[in-house]
């Protein structure tokens, strides 16, 4: 929770001088990402424990609380016995047999595929520059809760600017860190 609220206030302060600025950042198709180049975004419980095994930890949402949920209901909401799944410093939102990928560590080897292109640790600013030229331009620092100084960018979830949320890279010592889908609460 804590991390979210950060993030948003970062979000806030994050140098973007006006809406028509942020609608010319790249869009991150998620139909075009594979985590550990095999699974979407959503996937089952099965194909998690293929992909990447037994979890390291799991906690429930209602004890974390956190301000979305990935699997919440139209009505707002959300089953008792959904669960945040984590594994290599990664972390899935479980809801039943499902689950997604609400934040994504490049560590432990883990890597994704965006449009055929493998993006991992050793991916860089300038590696990142050729596939989101305006969104890293604008690249800012930001304290992160619990990580330090790290360098994020910011990318659309879709064309239409239809989803309120981004999906953000965050970049430490030059090299792709990790990713989160960052929603409004």
């Amino acid at each position: 929770m804590r991390f979210l609220y950060f993030l948003f206030l970062a979000f806030v302060q994050i140098s973007i001088s006006n809406a028509q600025e942020f609608a010319q950042f790249e869009v991150m198709d998620a139909n075009k990402i594979r985590f550990d180049g095999k699974l979407a975004r959503f996937f089952t419980v099965q194909e998690f424990e293929k992909t990447f095994g037994k979890t390291d930890s799991t906690a429930l949402l209602m004890d974390i609380q956190p301000c979305n949920y990935i699997f919440e209901y139209e009505d707002g909401s959300k089953d008792a016995d959904d669960e945040y799944w984590y594994k290599d410093g990664s972390r899935f939102e479980r809801s039943k047999d499902r689950l997604a990928v609400d934040e994504f560590r490049f560590s432990s080897g883990h890597f994704i595929l965006y449009d055929n292109v493998k993006l991992d640790a050793s991916t860089t600013t300038a590696d990142l520059a050729k596939l989101f030229p305006n969104a890293t331009k604008a690249i800012d620092d930001i304290d992160v809760h619990g990580e330090g100084i790290l360098q994020l960018i910011i990318l659309r979830e879709d064309d239409q600017n239809f989803s309120d949320g981004h999906i953000c890279l965050f970049v430490k010592d030059g090299k792709l860190y990790f990713m989160h889908w960052w929603f409004p609460c």
